[in-house]
Formats: C-alpha cells, sequence, structure tokens
C-alpha cells in the first residue's frame, strides 16, 4: 500500500487522524487547517506536531502541496462546520453566498478547483441534516461539483450506537473516490451494542470537573446568544 498522506481541513484536535492511528493505517500529518487556536493547540500536544492556525478562507492549493500522487496517496478530510445546520442552531444554511459558518464547504471547492493533482480520497463528516429538504439541493450541487472532477461519492447516515458506541448520535459520511483509483466502497454493517452507559461512566469523578449552577446558566445564556442552542 502506498504512503498516506493526510490533509485535514476544519482539523479540529484531530478526530479523523486519531481514527487511523487508532486502525493502525500508517499516515504521514501532512497539512492541517484549523481557526481557533485552542483547537490547533490540543491537535499539536495529541499528535506531536507542531502545527498553526490557519483559515480555510486564506490558504491555496499550493498550500496543500499535493505532489507526486503516482507515489503517495492523499486523503482530504473535510468536515465543514455544522453550526448553521444542526438542530440546535438557527439553521442558516450553507448557501454559497450566505456567510454562514457552513457555508465554508464551498471554501472546499475552490481549493479542489485551483488543484493542478487531485487528493484519490475524501472524507466529510457532519450533521444529518446536510442531507435534509432544506439543504439536500446544495448537497446535490456539491455532489455533482466532486462528480465532474471525477469522484465517486458514496455517503449514509449512521448511528454511533450500531457501531460499539452506547449512544444515540447520528451522523452522515460522505468518502469520495477518484474513479482513476478503480475501487468501490461500502459502509460498514451496524452490528449488536454490547455496552451501555454505565459500562464506560467512571464511578467516581473528581469535583472539579462539575461546575456550580450559576456557571451552568451563564454557559447556557452565552450558548443561546452565539446561536449554538435554540432560544
Amino acid at each position: 500500500m502506498k504512503p498516506i498522506r493526510l490533509i485535514e481541513l476544519f482539523a479540529g484536535y484531530g478526530s479523523q487522524a486519531l481514527a487511523l492511528k487508532y486502525l493502525g493505517i500508517p499516515m504521514e500529518h501532512w497539512f492541517v487547517c484549523e481557526f481557533d487556536k485552542y483547537a490547533i493547540q490540543s491537535y499539536n500536544d495529541i499528535h506531536g506536531t507542531n502545527f498553526t492556525t490557519t483559515d480555510v478562507c486564506d490558504i491555496s492549493a499550493d498550500d496543500l502541496n499535493i505532489v507526486d500522487t503516482a507515489n503517495y496517496k492523499y486523503l482530504l478530510t473535510y468536515s465543514f462546520p455544522c453550526t448553521d445546520l444542526s438542530l440546535a442552531g438557527k439553521r442558516a444554511g450553507m448557501g454559497r453566498d450566505s456567510g454562514t459558518r457552513s457555508s465554508l464547504l464551498w471554501q472546499v471547492e475552490r481549493l479542489l478547483s485551483e488543484c493542478k493533482e487531485l487528493p484519490q480520497y475524501l472524507l466529510m463528516e457532519n450533521v444529518p441534516q446536510v442531507v435534509a429538504k432544506d439543504n439536500l439541493k446544495l448537497f446535490g450541487e456539491w455532489t455533482s461539483f466532486l462528480q465532474k472532477l471525477g469522484y465517486r461519492n458514496y455517503y449514509d447516515i449512521l448511528n454511533a450506537k450500531d457501531f460499539g458506541v452506547p449512544q444515540n448520535r447520528e451522523r452522515c459520511f460522505m468518502v469520495s473516490i477518484l474513479e482513476s483509483e478503480n475501487k468501490n466502497f461500502t459502509f460498514p454493517t451496524p452490528r449488536p451494542l454490547d455496552k451501555r452507559l454505565k459500562d464506560v461512566l467512571e464511578d467516581e469523578v473528581d469535583e472539579k470537573y462539575y461546575i456550580n449552577s450559576d456557571k451552568a446558566q451563564q454557559l447556557i445564556a452565552k450558548l443561546i446568544v452565539d446561536g449554538q442552542l435554540p432560544n
């Protein structure tokens, strides 16, 4: 298998990189784009890297540095912000010129359009609302764009409880593979859950991890103001 060079847009703390590590898949942290300084600090601490904060609006395909695709496999992840799609937000959408955080998806379109060599594999994870009625037309525009570039797209809504995690958490995943790779993709088959929440919770938790009622109310009020919780 050719070496994997991982490119993470909207990287957060690198959960997708961690997934590859947990699966024992060797890869190189090739490029990371993350706007939040605390997230990038966490990323570097977890992965032993030294990336700096970057804004996806300010980078170009040259920054992705996709070269020598005959000898390397490039996996680009682009799990763009769900803030304006999630039921917990104001659902302002991901319209191309809307200025919402979820509209940053179209920066990925720009970057891929600029690429002289395309990443062979793409991976997206987002809330199920990305394929809901209000967003389905735009999602169709996105998948059509990828098809024109030569990608086959595979997407489905998966629930964490069907894959060993005792949590009812649905997410939409999409895998895109260049036709030239001559590969197909099948999502994993759900399996019976053999754990309950009590199996993973600690019996005793230090009080420093709790916040008092006043601080909790302040946090909730801030999340409402920021549009991350419904009013």
